[in-house]
């Protein structure tokens, strides 16, 4: 087997806290539960004391749909569900030996 350049992968594009743009930037296997959370967090806006929850399930749902984006993402989910610790890398800062 010889070894073969990967194909360059564009990054993907940071949706921000705008709900229309995370939601395209989902996977649609994500998306039902983005809008059924994000239904809910409006719904509960009504009472201004719990305003706050519509921002952070933006922030929330942001942080994922970049993660859910990113080349490899399912297949390391997989690894660490089936626990093959062998697939992570393991890094220590330099001048962090024996400290960890």
């Amino acid at each position: 087997m010889t070894a073969q350049p990967e194909e360059p992968t564009a990054p993907r594009r940071d949706p921000g806290e705008d709900p229309a743009a995370i939601f395209d930037a989902l996977p649609p296997a994500h998306r039902a539960q983005f809008r059924a959370e994000y239904d809910e967090a409006l719904d509960a806006a009504h009472d201004l004391a719990r305003f706050k929850q519509v921002q952070t399930l933006l922030r929330q749902w942001r942080l994922r749909a970049i993660a859910y984006g990113r080349p490899g993402y399912e297949e390391a989910v997989q690894d660490a569900l089936q626990g093959r610790e062998d697939s992570f890398v393991r890094y220590t800062p330099p001048g962090w030996e024996g400290r960890v």
